[in-house]
């Protein structure tokens, strides 16, 4: 009789089943590749979502959401000497959030664990108590500047949601894999301190710089941003510090995890990987000048740059168009609408066409002559592998993990510089002999480098050796240090 599956439980944030392309494509090839494992799929979502996006492998034994957002009711309020109880340990957590004191936030965070489990923290939350609490920690740190009853609301408000994760049942499984720091490290955190259960972390995006990125897109107030902001880098530093392997797809995030208390001996990086028989080389270019784009329209992937860009492009290549190819995410309406306004105003709607998905995505690089990322943050991106395997040149904004995954093989140009960029592509589309040699040069980098299997490969033998660590953490009752060496090792042909 064969022992049971080793069981993995894959916990994202906003993205895969729901949301497709990027950290999706990623979570979904893991799954698949590894047919020998059982996954279970905890999915952190804005509210619950009726369908996913992409049809369950057959090893998915079971998936989960946790809405965020969802309604919760009024709950019932507690005893008194109860709500103090809670409370306390929620200015705990508070002053450490806010006076940088990571083992009081730790503390705090770990006593707010128990109390989400046994059902009273949303219930403490929504007191008036609660509020009076945040408003008077904050009189602590911030005593020259006032904390509104609205904004006191708000970031009330906002901490519930966030650690609303807490008090779902926490995961039964081998070993945990949040996908990215921050919010998904909450039920691993929750599985280790309930079971001892490890977890890896794979940071795609460096998650803390993203929050940091996009708050000023944010319509909260800085003191409701300073709040939440707090809150995520005490959260992240934890997430670091309790993992047991942290698997970044780059080199680059190596340098934000071990400035926010990543252990660097802990830290082994894994690059993503792309199957080259999904991404056959094209054989022509099309008849116009094209620039190609593919993700999914939201304001890290900065089109607004991009339609800048190919302004920038047309003057010296009149002839040329731009194709973009992916999906808008729900809740990033709003924005596809600005990069449609931005066209408009530069004149150039008969040129910039927004296409929607595409499948199979190797048409949409057969499709475009050079392939541009406009980018403000990336991890490893796929679009530029895709490209590269594909046999296409490209031309990136030197963001994350890109000048890795370009190398000698691709155009780097500083994130936010429509010049820069759109004159990098009209060299290119002037140029074919280069165009040409850098497409070459990029599908042979590509199958050097990024082979699907060798990222397979590497976290499989993670979840294994994981799983021995723990059992004999069991024999001798402490915990131990996990063999991140060896994995090194493994990587070492994987390195570009």
């Amino acid at each position: 009789m064969s022992p049971p599956a080793l069981r993995v439980a894959l916990v994202a944030e906003g993205c895969y089943p729901f949301v497709t392309g990027g950290v999706s494509t990623w979570c979904d090839q893991l799954i698949r590749g590894l047919p020998e494992l059982d996954f279970e799929v905890v999915a952190l979502t804005a509210t619950r979502i009726a369908r996913p996006a992409f049809v369950l492998p057959s090893n998915v034994t079971r998936m989960r959401q946790i809405p965020l957002w969802a309604w919760t009711g009024r709950q019932p309020r507690p005893a008194a000497a109860r709500l103090v109880s809670i409370l306390g340990t929620y200015r705990s957590m508070l002053l450490g959030m806010l006076g940088h004191d990571h083992a009081q936030f730790t503390a705090g965070l770990r006593g707010l664990f128990d109390v989400a489990q046994e059902g009273g923290l949303i219930a403490a939350l929504q007191t008036d108590d609660a509020v009076r609490v945040l408003t008077s920690v904050w009189r602590v740190h911030e005593p020259a500047t006032e904390l509104s009853l609205r904004d006191a609301l708000a970031a009330t408000e906002l901490i519930q949601r966030m650690l609303g994760p807490l008090a779902a049942p926490v995961v039964d499984a081998d070993v945990l894999h949040p996908v990215s720091n921050g919010l998904p490290v909450l039920p691993a955190l929750a599985a280790l301190w309930r079971h001892g259960t490890p977890y890896v972390i794979s940071e795609h995006g460096v998650y803390l710089r993203e929050r940091y990125l996009g708050a000023h897109q944010i319509a909260y107030s800085w003191p409701v941003k300073t709040l939440t902001l707090a809150f995520f880098r005490e959260l992240c530093r934890l997430g670091y510090a309790e993992a047991s392997v942290i698997a970044p797809v780059n080199v680059y995030n190596r340098r934000w995890e071990v400035r926010h208390g990543a252990d660097p001996d802990r830290i082994a990086t894994a690059y993503n990987g792309v199957r080259p028989e999904d991404l056959p080389p094209a054989d022509a270019e099309p008849e116009r000048p094209t620039i190609g784009w593919v993700g999914r329209v939201d304001p890290l992937k900065d089109l607004v740059t991009l339609i800048e860009a190919f302004a920038v492009a047309r003057r010296r290549v009149p002839g040329a168009v731009l194709r973009l190819f992916g999906p808008t995410p729900a809740g990033n309406e709003e924005y596809a609408a600005r990069v449609r306004a931005r066209v408009a105003t530069l004149g150039l709607e008969h040129l910039v066409t927004f296409e929607g998905p595409v499948r199979p995505v190797s048409s949409a690089y057969h499709a475009s002559s050079v392939v541009a990322l406009s980018s403000i943050s990336e991890g490893l991106p796929y679009t530029v592998m895709e490209a590269m395997m594909c046999g296409r040149a490209t031309v990136s904004s030197g963001v994350g993990g890109v000048p890795e995954v370009a190398g000698d093989a691709g155009i780097v140009v500083p994130p936010r510089d429509p010049d820069a960029l759109g004159n990098a592509l009209a060299d290119l589309l002037l140029d074919d002999g280069r165009r040409l040699d850098l497409g070459v040069r990029a599908r042979e980098r590509a199958l050097r480098t990024f082979p699907l299997e060798l990222m397979l490969d590497r976290f499989r033998a993670t979840y294994r050796e994981l799983t021995q660590v723990r059992a004999e953490e069991q024999v001798v009752g402490v915990r131990l240090a996990v063999p991140v060496h060896r994995m090194r090792a493994r990587l070492a042909v994987a390195q570009p």
